[in-house]
């Protein structure tokens, strides 16, 4: 058990340095990494769809990369938006890591682009605990997953800058508990913000374009408390 812990502490401390490394290099070219984290369903490529057609309607220089372990279904769906979109199939791997990234990126991302949206893959486990060199986190749950999702998940939504619930014109039928989901978002990260989104109603339409141009151009992001512990 001890060995299997240290092996896994080096794995992350690995990631953690490419990580920074990316981070600096992009942040060098003028690029900004927004990861958005998710289970399967909650409506993350519909509302990334939306929001990169309006970043290139605002005339945002804008990209987007989703990891998937198989098909292209979310890069066909994103790349109607008609930005640059990039497919990864992580072949099993149930997460991105900074090394993939950047590998990933190398050659494919266009030198002008100012946003970068990295899709992760679907689930709320492994991809909590590796960072990708993103300057702003996301983590989106919709109405239909229960209002205890940030508690059974206390790592991703621990380590949020930012909670968008999706599929907020579902919330009445699935007798969605808003100010329970909150309550629980605050007992595992204080003080990060809590954003109302559907892709039907165009409710918080652009929001999340906002808040990555917000973190783009230097103004400060949500410290969670969980990511301050770590360091």
């Amino acid at each position: 058990m001890c060995r299997t812990v240290d092996l896994q502490q080096a794995v992350l401390a690995k990631n953690t340095r490419a990580a920074g490394v990316l981070r600096a290099e992009l942040t060098a070219r003028g690029t900004t990494v927004i990861n958005l984290l998710s289970s399967p369903g909650s409506g993350k490529t519909a509302l990334l769809e939306r929001e990169l057609r309006l970043a290139r309607e605002r005339g945002v220089a804008v990209a987007a990369l989703t990891a998937d372990l198989a098909t292209e279904n979310d890069a066909d769906r994103l790349a109607r938006s008609g930005v640059p979109v990039k497919q990864v199939l992580t072949d099993g791997l149930c997460h991105l890591e900074a090394d993939m990234l950047a590998g990933h990126l190398h050659g494919w991302l266009p030198e002008d682009t100012r946003l970068l949206f990295v899709e992760n893959v679907g689930n709320l486990v492994c991809p909590a605990s590796y960072d990708l060199g993103e300057s702003l986190r996301v983590v989106l749950a919709s109405v239909t997953e229960g209002e205890d999702k940030p508690i059974k998940y206390p790592t991703a939504f621990g380590l949020a800058q930012l909670v968008i619930v999706t599929k907020s014109d579902l919330a009445d039928p699935a007798e969605f508990d808003e100010t329970a989901f909150r309550a629980h978002v605050q007992q595992v990260n204080p003080g990060v913000d809590v954003v109302l989104s559907s892709v039907r109603t165009g409710e918080g339409a652009g929001e999340l374009v906002d808040r990555a141009l917000a973190a783009a151009g230097g103004d400060a992001v949500h410290a969670p408390v969980m990511a301050r512990a770590r360091v």
